[in-house]
Parts: structure tokens; C-alpha cells; sequence
């Protein structure tokens, strides 16, 4: 009876997974990766983001580039995997990994509104500078391969860029899909306004792409779709089980109060956990309801939207084992250190 109820809660989460997310949230995210990988020169992405970039433009781009993107853990991951692809350096890459589903503005404004304004500015505050800092702090770690990648002068061979317009217009209309399709605006308006996008997006590969860039980017998006969504699919299944098997009550009594314990426990139940966009925030807010502290909160808030089991488990596919857990274990010890600093403050 327990294996059966494990196993229907983790196909529950995948087919709740599915209705909610694959073609509002990830369908335009992979075809924004394809883009990124077709349409955006080496050149530019190196410019901002590469080994050699100005380090205050590198991060400080990356560390705000959630801001209007309403993107969850596995959502952001073919974007990652897009601009590692195109050379970003390791810093930037994962500073832009981190600030995606972390900065988002409408969880920070639905934070302060829900739980207080001091838990949102907290929220804000430290997102951004846990991007930058675990960016800089993984480039540090690696910085002998960084170095390499920097030293290596064929990656920075001339390819010129397509015209700035081009490009934004490009992915302002792909964004646009993205934003409507995640928002709650009602069906049919949300309708007539993703046809209006397709329509713009067809004037836009019509005049300024040909067909062979277009079939170039649909080619890409198909291998990053091939390469990430099953293992998703799968990490999905698995964080579904764990519900089960990680009594709700048990997580309650494990992060009441400011110890160290109970922001390390919420710190990694948030990366293990899947949380879709905003709804961290309803969640967080019931555990406080029934007495979790404000430093387990913030903890919670801060590993939960960026890290999941898929998320790490598809991270690990695109940069390897070893940053991947290093990476990890950098968001789960500064979430958790943060999460007490605020329960002292907070008192």
C-alpha cells in the first residue's frame, strides 16, 4: 500500500507537471535555448557573458536577468544550456543559472504581499547577491579550466553578429509567448494574444531569416529538448515520491525556531523539492501558519525555486558532476547561513 501510494504521487507530479508547465513554460524556453544557440553570435555572448568579459557587465547582466522572466527551476535550464553552449564563462553562466528563477519580480512582490515586506526585500536582496557571489565563487573554484577557456583563441574568432534590432525582436516576441502563456490572464485573451505573437514571429523570421537559419534553430531546439526533457521527466517522478516518503508533519517539526539544524533542513528540502513559479510562496506560507521560522523560511525561499532533484540532475548533464555539486552545496550552505542571520535579526 505505501510503494503504491509512493509511486501514484510521483506519477501525480508528472502529470501535474505536464498540463501545468510543458507547454506554457517549457516549450518557449526550449525554443528561446534553440535561439540563443542560432541566432546570438559568439561574439555577443562572449561580450557579456565569456571568460574575457568585463566582469561588473558579466554579473551584473546575469544577476538580474530573472527579473521579468517568470521561470522555475527546470524551466531556466535550456537557457542555461544555451549560453554555456555559446562560450558564457562558468561565473556569468551560473550567476544567470541561480538569478533566473530566484529574481523573478512577481514571487519577490507576492513574497512581500503574503508574508511581510521584510521577507521580501530579504527575499530580493539576497538573491541577487547569492548569483553573483556563487557566480564568482564557482568561477574561483574552477579557474584553472577557466583560464584554459580563456587561452583559447578559437573560440573567439571573428563571427560578426546580426543586427541588434534583429535579435530583439527575435526574442522579445519569444519572451512575450513565454510571459503570456505563464501569466493568468484568462483562455481565450491569452489565446488571441499567443496567435497575435505567432503571427509576429512569422514577420519576423519572414523578413529578417532565412530559411535555413530558421531550420538551423528548430534543429537546435529539438537537441536541446532531446538532451534535457527526459531526465526532467524523470527528476519530476522522483521529487513526486519523495512527498510520500517525507512525512509533511515530520518537515513542520524539523524547521520550527532559528537553529542551524532547521535552516539546514529547510535549505535542502528546498533544493530537492520542485516548485513550480509562485508557488513556493502559498507553501512557504502555510509552513508559517504552522509555526516554521522566518530564518527556515528565507532559507526555503531562496534554494527552493533555484535548485530541484531535476534541476540538478539535468545541470550535471550539461556541466558535470563536480560543479554540479559543488554547486549545490554552495546554494544549500548560503541559504542556510542567510536563513539564520534573518531569524536573528528578525528575532
Amino acid at each position: 500500500m505505501l510503494i503504491t501510494n509512493i509511486l501514484m504521487s510521483g506519477v501525480n507530479e508528472l502529470l501535474e507537471y505536464l498540463s501545468a508547465h510543458v507547454l506554457t513554460c517549457l516549450v518557449p524556453a526550449f525554443f528561446i535555448a534553440g535561439g540563443i544557440a542560432v541566432v546570438v553570435s559568439n561574439g555577443a555572448v562572449l561580450k557579456y557573458f565569456g571568460p574575457r568579459a568585463k566582469k561588473t557587465m558579466a554579473y551584473g547582466v546575469a544577476s538580474v536577468s530573472g527579473a521579468i522572466l517568470a521561470v522555475c527551476s527546470c524551466t531556466v535550464l535550456p537557457l542555461f544550456a544555451g549560453i554555456h553552449k555559446k562560450g558564457a564563462g562558468l561565473g556569468p553562466a551560473v550567476t544567470f543559472l541561480f538569478s533566473g528563477p530566484a529574481i523573478n519580480i512577481l514571487a519577490i512582490v507576492l513574497t512581500a504581499r503574503k508574508m511581510g515586506w521584510e521577507l521580501g526585500l530579504a527575499r530580493a536582496v539576497a538573491a541577487i547577491s547569492f548569483s553573483i557571489i556563487i557566480g564568482l565563487l564557482m568561477a574561483l573554484i574552477f579557474r584553472k579550466e577557466e583560464k584554459l577557456r580563456e587561452e583559447d583563441e578559437s573560440m573567439f574568432a571573428g563571427e560578426e553578429g546580426r543586427p541588434a534590432a534583429h535579435i530583439l525582436a527575435f526574442f522579445g516576441v519569444l519572451v512575450a509567448i513565454l510571459l503570456v502563456g505563464t501569466s493568468a490572464i484568462p483562455l481565450w485573451p491569452k489565446v488571441a494574444i499567443i496567435i497575435t505573437l505567432f503571427n509576429s514571429m512569422a514577420i519576423v523570421l519572414g523578413f529578417w531569416y532565412t530559411s535555413d537559419e530558421v531550420m538551423d534553430w528548430l534543429r537546435e531546439t529539438w537537441r536541446f529538448v532531446k538532451m534535457i526533457f527526459p531526465v526532467l521527466l524523470i527528476g519530476v517522478f522522483i521529487a513526486g515520491m519523495l512527498k510520500v516518503i517525507i512525512p509533511q508533519h515530520w518537515v513542520e517539526v524539523a524547521v520550527g525556531g532559528n537553529s542551524l539544524r532547521s535552516n539546514l533542513v529547510a535549505s535542502v528540502f528546498g533544493s530537492l523539492m520542485y516548485f513550480s513559479t509562485l508557488t513556493e510562496v502559498p507553501i512557504v506560507k502555510a509552513f508559517l501558519d504552522m509555526g516554521m521560522g522566518k530564518g527556515p523560511a528565507l532559507a526555503l525561499l531562496l534554494a527552493g525555486p533555484s535548485l530541484s532533484l531535476p534541476n540538478m540532475i539535468v545541470i550535471g548533464r550539461v556541466m558535470g558532476v563536480k560543479k554540479t555539486s559543488v554547486y549545490v552545496l554552495l546554494v544549500v550552505a548560503l541559504s542556510t547561513v542567510t536563513g539564520m542571520l534573518f531569524g536573528y535579526i528578525m528575532g
